[in-house]
C-alpha cells in the first residue's frame, strides 16, 4: 500500500484552508466553506481520509474552525465525520473540535452543544472508537476563552 501523503489546499475568499496532516492526526479546516462546485473541493478530502483511516494516528482531531459554512458544506463535513467514526480501532480516540464565537457558546449545556453539530453528529451511529466533540468560544480576536467537551 503506498503512503498516504498529507494534503495542504490554501483557502479562498469561498473555500477553506484544508490541512491534513497523516501524521500527527490533525485534520484542519479553517476560513469559509461556500464554494460554487463542493464536490471539487471535497472530493479529494474524502479520498484522502478513505486512505487515512486505513492506518490512522492514535487520535485524530478534526478541526473545524469555519466562520461559516453552507449547506452544501455541511453535507460533505457529515460525510468526513462519518468515515472518520468508522476508524476500526477500540482504543483510539477522534475528536471533533469546533470553534465558535463566544457569545453564542455562553449559556451552552450539552444538550445545546449536541444541538449544535446537529447533522454533523446524527451521521455518528455505533462508532468503532471513542468520539468526542470540543467546542471552544472564541473572542473577536480569535482567543479561545472558554471550552466545553462532551464524549458520544
Amino acid at each position: 500500500m503506498a503512503e498516504t501523503k498529507n494534503l495542504l489546499v490554501e483557502g479562498t475568499s469561498k473555500t477553506p484552508q484544508i490541512d491534513l496532516n497523516q501524521y500527527t492526526g490533525e485534520l484542519i479546516l479553517s476560513g469559509r466553506s461556500i464554494p460554487e462546485n463542493v464536490a471539487k473541493i471535497y472530493d479529494p478530502v474524502l479520498a484522502w481520509i478513505g486512505e487515512y483511516i486505513k492506518s490512522p494516528h492514535k487520535t485524530t482531531n478534526l478541526r473545524l474552525n469555519l466562520e461559516y459554512f453552507n449547506t452544501a458544506s455541511s453535507i460533505w463535513i457529515a460525510k468526513i465525520i462519518k468515515i472518520l467514526s468508522t476508524i476500526d480501532k477500540p482504543d483510539y480516540v477522534f475528536f471533533i473540535h469546533l470553534y465558535i464565537d463566544i457569545e453564542d457558546t455562553d449559556t451552552l449545556d450539552q444538550d445545546d452543544i449536541k444541538g449544535i453539530m446537529g447533522s454533523l453528529i446524527d451521521n455518528i451511529s455505533e462508532p468503532l472508537l471513542s468520539v468526542g466533540i470540543r467546542i471552544y468560544g472564541l473572542d473577536e480576536n480569535g482567543k479561545i476563552v472558554k471550552e466545553s467537551q462532551i464524549f458520544i
